[in-house]
């Protein structure tokens, strides 16, 4: 089964251990997507902030820490060209397939760097970034996040916010919405005129975590045309839960499919994001999801989980 997941932090990862995307101990490398299937993973560079930044003791300020990852991304992928190339369009990737190559796919978790300044997104762009993720955890120049409050979680998107959408349609940036509050989420789906997606969040039916997304938005984001990547950590899965099992992330695709279509369900594991104990410890092991998946649904419908979907996506988008 080829596969295709719309979020790791494995970049951050290569940075704070000094290790490199060939082979690590972490949960992915390319080695292991190699020999599992893996036809694109998107490669997110987190701008880590507030308590966040002050744990992993980085001080650069958000645009130069995405200068310095941008800079350690494309030379990892300079190092391993005989397994994977970048690709910015449907169209790459499609060519990488037919020369048996794997593509990455680069994105920003946390739109912090642009600043206010629109013409940061053009930069973004020639560097050859395709999705970015507008919020995180905090507060910044596009909008708000997710919050269990529910007055704070119907603050929406800041002038500067529906802008940037605006200028990301047009340029070719997919949008994503994970980690953004109520009333931000919709006001992408008022402005946005492309699918916009949640790369790696659940269904708030199975668990109540103000990450997770209600019935309703992942309607919105199905009839945008967008898709779901559901979020392998724990605690999105299960209130309060440690450990993350097949079973748990195959009923949130489960449940995503009955609410979204089959075509609005993709894979977002958040791989070397989420620190807690997962029965899919490495991308060696998704082979095991893709098997309790087939159990429920047919191959056509589970390879539009697994990697068609987002193949659609991008063809639609970029």
């Amino acid at each position: 089964m080829h596969l295709i997941d719309m979020h790791c932090d494995t970049l951050l990862k290569c940075r704070l251990k000094s290790y490199g995307l060939r082979k690590n101990s972490g949960h992915l490398d390319l080695e292991s997507m190699a020999a599992s299937g893996a036809v694109a993973q998107f490669f997110a560079v987190f701008i880590p902030s507030g308590q966040e930044a002050e744990k992993e003791g980085i001080e650069t300020g958000p645009y130069q820490f995405f200068q310095e990852m941008y800079d350690l991304y494309q030379g990892e992928l300079a190092k391993n060209q005989d397994l994977i190339l970048p690709a910015l369009s449907y169209e790459d990737i499609m060519g990488n397939m037919k020369n048996k190559k794997m593509s990455a796919v680069l994105s920003v978790e946390d739109g912090q760097l642009l600043d206010g300044k629109i013409e940061r997104l053009d930069e973004l762009h020639d560097k050859g970034v395709r999705l970015i993720t507008l919020l995180w955890n905090y507060e910044n120049c596009i909008g708000y996040p997710h919050r269990s409050d529910p007055a704070d979680h119907k603050r929406g998107l800041k002038p500067f916010g529906i802008e940037a959408v605006e200028r990301m349609n047009r340029l070719g940036i997919i949008i994503d919405v994970s980690h953004m509050s109520g009333g931000g989420f919709d006001d992408v789906a008022r402005h946005s005129k492309k699918p916009f997606v949640a790369s790696h969040s659940c269904a708030r039916a199975l668990c109540g975590h103000s990450r997770n997304l209600t019935d309703g938005q992942l309607g919105r984001i199905a009839s945008s045309g967008g898709v779901c990547g559901v979020n392998f950590n724990a605690g999105f899965l299960n209130e309060g839960a440690d450990y993350s099992s097949v079973s748990d992330i195959a009923g949130h695709v489960d449940y995503m499919i009955q609410v979204m279509g089959a075509e609005g369900v993709a894979l977002g594991s958040d791989f070397d994001g989420i620190d807690c104990r997962l029965e899919i410890e490495n991308y060696n092991i998704l082979g095991v999801l893709v098997s309790e998946l087939l159990k429920k649904h047919s191959t056509d419908v589970v390879e539009k989980v697994c990697y068609k979907n987002v193949l659609r996506v991008m063809k639609e988008c970029l």
